[in-house]
């Protein structure tokens, strides 16, 4: 459900928070679907939070002997975390039962947990706050609790079971972001059940209506930035990518930076009349042919420093030689032309084909079609939204819309940039240039470096670097204030796994879980007393 961009730099990974959110006609089969860290939150499926928590008790500050096995374990952790349906359909989903859950668990450990509710019922944040022994600027952990609709009949298994099968776990948010949540909870309090102190405070934030919604992360800071003010900010990012063997850790990034999040509107208008007399001048024809006019274009490819010294660290990491060569062909090209070739060999030979072509260049994707209302009525009017991201430092929104309206020029379809509510296209356009020339978060910090050294333990293999999140955070409330925030999902996938985001049978190996809570526990180890 994609809407217009927000007016600040938050970039939201889907409909940002502040905008309205834009349904199909059918509003998404009427919800029924086709058949500090941040974490997530949601009502149960098919019942309540009661069963999770156990009626446990909170224990007074401190108790860290209150921590039950069960709380660990990231996989069973995550079990229960997509036992809740946090689906949002566009305008924020159901969390607090979710969050009362995870309330228990930090309170279990001894940890203060407050719930904060948003204006819209049952739609709240969770922030638990583990007290550090010094002054320094607090660790906010950024997770979103909310998920994106599914498709039931599309799924093999229940998306809200836990399912475990031949070494995967699915579900919803398995993947984005509750396996992210489970690997970062547990490897804390894993911490606290050793009796470990900090060096700080490390806040741990349960966003809700970071998928969409009105009451996200920029909400949450415009009314209590005093609950969430932070020296540095980890959230989900980069990816822990596998050798052509679908198995062996070859590159862990971490992402410091997110592509430009933009809309465009297709709208072809034609004549309405009755179905039983056809006629060239069909709205839906027009737009479909408009359609197949820039279904395989791609924008010119785009190098930055950020994404060069991924493709460097990519070209270094892998074993697969034809796919290292086509990299050194695309980083020691001179000429656009070269770039271009290049780059499509690049992606032919890559192990992870979209997601690289998507970090070389501002990429569209067709979204939601809406058009007509009845059967025996040819419809005067079709639109398409057209969801874009593009490189920052790279080709700017502008230069995108306008050849996109170049190319669809004389076939009788507008292109509209869809805008804030009340802001003209060159308001919008001058808001996304700044967005776009906004510098990626400093790597000189104490949580980089914690990242990095974490990386080197446990996958002393592979290749760490920094990174383009192809897609976008909740990180916008901290990094306008100049707050250095980076991106992590803490588990080696496949390409099968990562195509399941936002999509079917999404899903997480259960050993990359495990490894991926270790690497989280090595990476607060750095944070730890002495």
């Amino acid at each position: 459900m994609s809407v217009s961009p927000p007016a600040d730099s938050h970039h939201s990974d889907d409909p940002p928070s502040g905008a309205s959110p834009r349904f199909s006609r059918r509003a998404f089969l009427h919800h029924t679907g086709a058949g500090a860290v941040l974490l997530a939150g949601g009502a149960l499926a098919g019942g309540t939070a009661a069963a999770s928590t156990g009626g446990r008790a909170a224990p007074a500050a401190g108790a860290s002997a209150g921590i039950a096995p069960a709380d660990l374990d990231p996989l069973a952790l995550l079990k229960r975390m997509l036992a809740f349906d946090t689906q949002n359909f566009g305008e924020g989903g159901v969390t607090r039962p979710h969050a009362e859950m995870l309330k228990s668990v930090w309170e279990s450990a001894g940890v203060s947990a407050e719930i904060v509710p948003t204006p819209k019922k049952d739609n709240v944040h969770l922030i638990a706050r583990i007290k550090g022994t010094t002054a320094a600027p607090p660790l906010l952990l950024l997770g979103h609790s909310d998920v994106v609709p599914v498709e039931r009949d599309k799924w093999s298994v229940d998306p809200f079971a836990g399912v475990v099968r031949d070494g995967e776990v699915y579900g919803r948010g398995a993947l984005d972001m509750k396996g992210a949540n489970a690997a970062f909870i547990t490897a804390l309090l894993r911490h606290l059940k050793e009796g470990g102190r900090f060096d700080r405070d490390i806040i741990v934030l349960t966003d809700c209506d970071e998928e969409s919604g009105p009451y996200g992360s920029g909400w949450l800071a415009q009314n209590h930035w005093d609950k969430i003010n932070a020296g540095m900010v980890l959230t989900e990012g980069g990816w822990f990518l596998a050798q052509k063997d679908q198995r062996t850790p070859m590159l862990i990034t971490v992402t410091r930076q997110d592509k430009v999040y933009f809309n465009l509107d297709l709208v072809a208008n034609g004549t309405a009349t009755h179905s039983s007399k056809p006629n060239p001048d069909s709205a839906i024809a027009r737009l479909s042919r408009a359609v197949a006019a820039v279904d395989t274009w791609l924008a010119p490819v785009a190098l930055t420093p950020v994404t060069r010294e991924y493709f460097t660290a990519l070209a270094k990491a892998t074993r697969d030689a034809p796919f290292q060569r086509a990299l050194r062909l695309l980083l020691s090209a001179r000429s656009q032309h070269a770039r271009e070739r290049a780059a499509a060999l690049v992606v032919k030979r890559s192990s992870y084909p979209w997601l690289h072509s998507a970090l070389l260049r501002t990429t569209h994707a067709f979204v939601i079609e809406d058009a007509g209302y009845k059967e025996n009525v040819i419809p005067s009017t079709a639109t398409l939204r057209l969801n874009c991201r593009g490189v920052p430092g790279g080709q700017r929104p502008r230069e995108f819309l306008a050849e996109f309206r170049k190319r669809l020029a004389g076939r009788d379809v507008t292109v509209r940039l869809a805008g804030n509510p009340g802001e003209s296209e060159e308001d919008a356009l001058k808001r996304l240039d700044a967005t776009s020339a906004k510098a990626p978060s400093s790597i000189d910090s104490p949580l980089y470096t914690a990242i990095s050294a974490a990386a080197a333990k446990t996958y002393p293999g592979a290749v760490f670097a920094p990174a383009l999140f192809e897609a976008g955070t909740s990180l916008g409330p901290w990094t306008s204030r100049g707050v250095p925030g980076y991106g992590v999902y803490p588990y080696v996938l496949d390409n099968d796994q990562l195509v399941t985001m936002h999509g079917n049978d999404e899903r997480i190996s259960v050993a990359a879980l495990q490894q991926g809570t270790e690497f989280m526990y090595r990476l607060f180890d750095r944070f730890r007393v002495r």
